[in-house]
């Protein structure tokens, strides 16, 4: 007769002590305004999966991606200016 027996990972996957810490979550945090235009982005490009553009799905489609690497170069030169000592970019 074979026994069922639990892996005890699995059991106490959801535990209390495995949340987030608050550096992750503050990580996560600044990192929110580049992760909102990517979702915009995304947004942009399922619009325009089932159909060809439109001029206006073009303009839309340059907005978003002119977004995103606007977030993304804020991201990073906050990261920068935050790493480097004396403020320097």
């Amino acid at each position: 007769m074979n026994h069922i027996v639990t892996v005890q990972e699995a059991v106490t996957a959801f535990a209390p002590w495995l949340e987030p810490t608050d550096a992750e979550l503050d990580a996560i945090d600044s990192e929110m305004p580049m992760i909102l235009a990517d979702v915009d982005l995304l947004d942009a490009h399922i619009v325009t999966l089932d159909r060809t553009p439109t001029e206006l799905d073009v303009r839309r489609l340059r907005r978003a991606r002119r977004r995103a690497l606007a977030a993304r170069v804020a991201f990073l030169n906050r990261t920068v200016s935050e790493t480097l000592p004396g403020g320097a970019a």
